[in-house]
């Protein structure tokens, strides 16, 4: 197409894997990533786990996750890079379409693919105290580390994947570390509360000090954070708070561009294509609704590095291509390293039952599988890394529960 030129916002893995994809198709016109750090796009996953590790510095320093050099994007991919340059808003109608940057300049588009992720939610207050973060950027995981490195006294607010891996970093290198979860187990929301179990027992296994059920009223402290004050009237001294509560996506820069968003968390509503409401735009990623035909079409949005690995090159593929558009649908993955074990799931944890297949066959490493209908639907895995990908295999073959009960050596 003349003229034609792709815009990527988000310098994520999405955002890059839409721009490798796009070369990779063989489109050669323009292509401008844009990012709201200055850093070169980055692995976010190693923030809170390998980058929290002493134990894995070289020369006595963190390795910073970067995805590639600059030279391989602007030379070899032949990107235009606009790092530190937040979008601010999108102006979809008129001759040129355009998305705006912070200080005004204006970067025009034929195609957009939108893979700005999410934002941290903060507690009240939290802002206003040295030794509060969040941990969602590299230089949140800069933060944390030189806190954790001088010894902290940590306290995470949030059992999720984040705040229990630097849970476990933090008692890897001997420190106290208390972990504060509204809910009745950690990953309710994630693996379901029978499940969630199994996660409340590692961290205790490891002596963090788990309270559930309990919810922070307030952050005490003169210019630093000294004490931690819980809805129970508990006060816990701290140096260091991580707050994991989650994120929402990041579509504040969308208001009044006209784009449909989701009335309840202000994500991307796109098809099953990733194409949003606006000619032209897909999103892909932490930000994007989709509906998964591979489980009746439900709509979903899948915070995972997987998920936005995939969803960034198939954005692009379709956005170039969109008369032979594919549909998104994979299987959800994730996992999260917790101190000595490595914790997986695959599939949706929404079902109608959850049976613990470990405790039947007498098995120390747990295994749980999912029933959705008369279907596997999911399965949640401790240290079991040689199996999880078979169970995924029979997900998306769209394997019977009867077969998933076999596969893991039980009768229905």
């Amino acid at each position: 197409m003349r003229n034609d030129r792709l815009v990527v916002v988000g310098a994520s893995l999405a955002g890059l894997r839409a721009v490798e994809a796009a070369r990779k198709s063989g489109y050669a016109g323009p292509i401008t990533l844009i990012g709201n750090e200055p850093h070169l796009p980055y692995d976010r996953p190693p923030l809170s786990k390998a980058f929290l590790d002493a134990g894995a510095d070289v020369d006595g320093a963190p390795v910073h996750p970067t995805f590639r050099d600059e030279a391989t994007l602007r030379d070899e991919l032949d990107v235009d890079l606009r790092l530190g340059a937040p979008a601010t808003a999108l102006a979809p109608a008129g001759a040129e379409r355009q998305v705006v940057l912070r200080g005004g300049d204006a970067v025009p588009y034929t195609r957009l693919i939108i893979a700005t992720g999410g934002d941290a939610r903060m507690l009240p207050g939290g802002d206003e105290l040295a030794g509060v973060h969040l941990l969602r950027t590299l230089d949140d995981a800069i933060a944390v580390r030189a806190a954790l490195d001088a010894g902290a006294r940590t306290v995470v607010v949030g059992a999720g994947f984040i705040g229990s891996e630097v849970a476990s970093a933090a008692r890897k290198r001997g420190l106290s570390c208390t972990v504060l979860e509204a809910l009745p187990v950690p990953l309710v929301r994630s693996v379901g509360e029978a499940t969630g179990k199994v996660a409340a027992e590692l961290h205790r296994k490891y002596g963090t000090d788990l309270r559930c059920g309990v919810g922070v009223t307030a952050l005490e402290g003169s210019s630093r954070v000294e004490k931690v004050v819980l809805d129970d009237g508990t006060v816990i001294e701290a140096d260091l708070v991580v707050v994991g509560i989650g994120v929402r996506p990041a579509t504040g820069w969308l208001q009044g561009s006209g784009i449909a968003l989701h009335e309840r968390d202000g994500g991307i509503l796109c098809d099953e294509t990733l194409a949003t409401s606006l000619p032209g735009v897909y999103a892909a990623g932490d930000v994007a609704h989709f509906p998964n035909l591979l489980f009746g079409g439900q709509m979903m949005r899948v915070e995972q590095w997987t998920n936005a690995a995939e969803q960034g090159a198939l954005a692009a593929r379709n956005a170039l291509d969109p008369e032979n558009a594919k549909p998104s649908a994979a299987v959800p993955y994730f996992w999260s390293d917790w101190y000595e074990s490595r914790i997986q799931f695959v599939g949706i944890p929404q079902s109608e039952e959850i049976r613990v297949v470990s405790e039947e066959l007498g098995e120390e490493k747990f295994l749980a599988l999912y029933r959705r209908g008369d279907q596997l639907g999911g399965v949640l895995t401790v240290d079991r890394q040689s199996q999880i990908m078979k169970y995924k295999r029979l997900i998306a073959q769209q394997a019977s529960w009867a077969e998933g009960l076999a596969f893991a050596g039980v009768t229905s």
